[in-house]
C-alpha cells in the first residue's frame, strides 16, 4: 500500500478493523496525561450495571417479613441459621444475603459495603429499554437530554484530566451513561488493544496513522481532527504496551472468577494500578430478566449472583491498598414483582437494591426506609415500593467521593431532600 496516497476509505477500513476494541472515533484531540503517581482529585468510580432487572428481594432478603414467604412458596430463601450454608446469610435482624452473595459478607462486616434497599427510578415504566435509558441518563421520564449522567459529571468536574483513559466502558459498546461531550473509550480488553499481539497489524496501523501527516493538502481536509486522534492513539498504545494483562497477579491472593465480569474487573484493577488517569470505569453483567426458571438456591439467578459477588469480593481484596480512593456502585433498571409467577420466576417490578462499596463508604448497614410487603404497602400491581431515588445515592457519591458539587447539572430537575449518609466526605 502506498501510504502517501492513502485514501479516506482505506484509512477508516484499517483503523476500524485494527482498533475496534477501542472507540477511536469518540476520542477528542487531547494530548496531555495525568502525571504518573499524582493523587486523584476524586475516587475512582466503578459503575456496575445489572442489566435485565435484578430481583432485589431474593438478593437482599427481608427475612422478617412473613409476606415475603407467603408470596414466594418456591423461590423464597430460608431464614438465616447459624453455621448453615444453605440458608440466607444474616446481615442484621431484618435483612440477609442470598447464599450466593456470601463473598460480600466480608466487605460488609469490614464496614466497606453498604446496601440500599427499596430504591430505584421513580418512573413507572416496566420497559427494559426505557428504564435503563433513564437510569443511564439520570433523567427518569425525560428523553430530551441526550448525554449520560457520568459524562455530565466529567464535563462539570472542577479539574482537568486529559488522559484517554479518564473514562472507560468495559465491553463491546460504550455505556449510555458515558456518552456526551467528554471522550470515553470502549475497551474490550487490554489484550485486545494490543491487537492480539499481532506485530504486523500494529505496523500496518502505525503506517496508516503516520500517513495522515504526509497527505497532500487537498486530501487532508478528509481527515480533519483524525491526525490528533492518531497521535493520541500512538501515546495510548505506548502506555498500554507496558502492561501485561496475561501476567497480571492480583494482590492479597485475590482470585477473580474466570468469567467475563470477573476478568473485566481484573482489567479495571490493572488499569487503576497503572496510574493512567483512570477516573471512571463502567462494566455490565446481564441476564437478570428472570421471568422463568429463576431458581432459589440453585439455578440461573444464583449463578449470576455468585459471579457478581465473586467478582466484587476479588476486586475489593485486590484493591485493598487503594480502596480508600475507590467507590463501586451497582444498579439495575428495576426490581421484580413480590409474587412469583407460574413459570418459576418473577415479573418486572419497581423497587430494587443497590450495593455501594469502598473505603470511604460507611458500610455494614442496610440503608433506606423499608415500605413493607403487606398488600396495602405494595406499588402498582404488586411491586416493592421505592422510598429512595437512585439519584440520591449517586448524588451523594458524586458530591462526597468524587468532589463535584454541581448536582443540579449532573441530575437536571432533581432536588435532593437530603443524603442517606452512606458516604464519608473525601479528605481534601
Amino acid at each position: 500500500m502506498d501510504t502517501k496516497t492513502l485514501n479516506r476509505r482505506e484509512f477508516l477500513r484499517i483503523a476500524g478493523l485494527s482498533v475496534a476494541p477501542l472507540s477511536l472515533p469518540g476520542w477528542a484531540p487531547r494530548m496531555a496525561f495525568a502525571p504518573p503517581g499524582s493523587p486523584p482529585s476524586g475516587d475512582l468510580l466503578v459503575c456496575v450495571f445489572l442489566r435485565g432487572g435484578m430481583d432485589g428481594l431474593n438478593a437482599v432478603i427481608p427475612h422478617f417479613e412473613s409476606d415475603y414467604y407467603h408470596a414466594r412458596a418456591n423461590l423464597s430463601i430460608a431464614e438465616p441459621r447459624a453455621a448453615s450454608d444453605a440458608t440466607a446469610v444474616e446481615l442484621d435482624d431484618r435483612f440477609s444475603l442470598h447464599p450466593s452473595l456470601r463473598p460480600l459478607l466480608d466487605p460488609f462486616q469490614a464496614g466497606e459495603l453498604a446496601i440500599v434497599h427499596a430504591c430505584g427510578s421513580p418512573d413507572p415504566t416496566h420497559s427494559h429499554f426505557d428504564a435503563m435509558d433513564y437510569m443511564e441518563r439520570g433523567t427518569p421520564g425525560e428523553k430530551q437530554i441526550a448525554s449520560g449522567w457520568i459524562a455530565r459529571h466529567l464535563l462539570t468536574a472542577p479539574w482537568e484530566n486529559d488522559s484517554p483513559f479518564r473514562a472507560i466502558g468495559m465491553g463491546v459498546g460504550l455505556q449510555a451513561s458515558l456518552r456526551g461531550p467528554v471522550p470515553a473509550a470502549a475497551l474490550q480488553s487490554v489484550a485486545e488493544f494490543h491487537l492480539r499481539g499481532n506485530p504486523q497489524g500494529v505496523a500496518v496501523l502505525q503506517q496508516a496513522l503516520s500517513s495522515l501527516y504526509e497527505l497532500p493538502m487537498e486530501d487532508q481536509s478528509l481527515f480533519q481532527g483524525l491526525s490528533s486522534q492518531a497521535a493520541t492513539t500512538f501515546e495510548a498504545m505506548d502506555l498500554l504496551q507496558g502492561l501485561d494483562p496475561d501476567g497480571y497477579q492480583p494482590a492479597n491472593g485475590a482470585q477473580y472468577p474466570e468469567d467475563e465480569f470477573g476478568q473485566g474487573l481484573a482489567q479495571i484493577a490493572l488499569l487503576a494500578k497503572a496510574e493512567l488517569g483512570l477516573e471512571i470505569a463502567c462494566i455490565d453483567i446481564g441476564g437478570w430478566d428472570t421471568h422463568v426458571q429463576q431458581g432459589a438456591d440453585e439455578g440461573r439467578m444464583p449463578q449470576l449472583m455468585a459471579s457478581l459477588a465473586g467478582g466484587l469480593a476479588a476486586f475489593h481484596l485486590d484493591m485493598r491498598a487503594k480502596m480508600n480512593d475507590v467507590t463501586v456502585v451497582t444498579m439495575s433498571e428495576f426490581g421484580r414483582r413480590l409474587a412469583e409467577n407460574g413459570g418459576g420466576g418473577t415479573d418486572h417490578g419497581h423497587g430494587g437494591v443497590m450495593f455501594v462499596m469502598g473505603g470511604g463508604i460507611l458500610g455494614g448497614k442496610v440503608y433506606g426506609e423499608w415500605p413493607g410487603l403487606a398488600p396495602d404497602n405494595l406499588y402498582g400491581p404488586g411491586d416493592l415500593a421505592i422510598t429512595t431515588d437512585f439519584r440520591e445515592v449517586l448524588a451523594e457519591i458524586v458530591q462526597k467521593r468524587l468532589g463535584n458539587d454541581r448536582i443540579d447539572e449532573i441530575f437536571p430537575g432533581y432536588r435532593t431532600v437530603g443524603f442517606l449518609g452512606l458516604a464519608a466526605p473525601r479528605a481534601s
